[in-house]
């Protein structure tokens, strides 16, 4: 005699609605845009190796900022997240700048990649534990600490963009191109702070201002891209000494009220 039993339903997972799945497909757009750059880079295609990261980086600000609107943001969407970042902005910069120049510094060129990539993952790492300390005032969410990953691989392309904008007059050598992005490296692992849009509000007053030069930006960017791209890196490195300045001055004051 057989021991029959009844076969247990299969557990059926829920379907999910198609929004849910929005911010984890951006954040996929984004690694594929910037693998996309590494294989332009080995065509020589310099000017579509940089579009490419450019526009991983505009798939990573629309990815988060989606989850946060549709109130769907996940652990899985964040290790995703940090996967996509640590090598559409730190394993493809590299290489791309490795394939432009940097090799022409044989070792140091490479090592200054490998560096480049390491301090990329390890900002990444640290983010994500900072998200998990609940003590740190509520104004420290306007700034970064030290320079995001997009920003970082803006950065070490830099030298690409003066090139694509003024022509081989703006090249470098490839040891203080290496140099750079040793120095981009170090400022995304570093205790800088800089300005983050997150966690700032504006005035009413300022809110045309603010449309009329995000109108300004995105033509600039179709109608003169290497220029747009090139001034905006410039400016943002001269704005880090004004982040760590507000930062501190901030700091200071919040110290003096509390001692009150």
């Amino acid at each position: 005699m057989t021991d029959e039993r009844p076969l247990s339903p299969r557990r059926t997972a829920k379907d999910l609605p198609l929004t849910r799945l929005l911010p984890n497909i951006l954040t996929l757009l984004s690694l594929c845009s910037g693998l996309t750059g590494v294989r332009f880079a080995m065509q020589g295609l310099w000017e579509y190796a940089v579009l490419a990261i450019v526009i991983a980086s505009i798939f990573d600000v629309l990815d988060g900022r989606v989850a946060r609107l549709l109130n769907i943001a996940s652990k899985f969407g964040a290790e995703l997240d940090s996967l996509s970042d640590a090598i559409s902005f730190g394993v493809a910069p590299g290489f791309i700048m490795y394939e432009w120049t940097l090799k022409d510094a044989e070792s140091i060129g490479w090592i200054a990649v490998l560096i480049f990539a390491v301090c990329c993952a390890l900002r990444l790492a640290r983010f994500n534990t900072m998200l998990d300390d609940h003590d740190l005032p509520a104004w420290t969410k306007r700034y970064f600490t030290g320079v995001p990953a997009p920003a970082g691989a803006s950065l070490g392309l830099l030298p690409l963009a003066y090139v694509l904008q003024f022509g081989s007059a703006a090249q470098l050598p490839a040891s203080v191109c290496a140099f750079w992005m040793l120095l981009v490296g170090g400022l995304m692992v570093s205790r800088l702070p800089t300005f983050s849009l997150k966690g700032w509000r504006i005035e009413p007053l300022w809110v045309a201002p603010l449309f009329v030069g995000v109108v300004a930006l995105v033509a600039g960017l179709i109608t003169n891209t290497w220029l747009t791209l090139s001034g905006a890196g410039t400016l943002y490195v001269l704005m880090l000494p004004v982040g760590w300045y507000s930062y501190h001055s901030r700091a200071k004051k919040e110290a003096g009220q509390s001692r009150l």
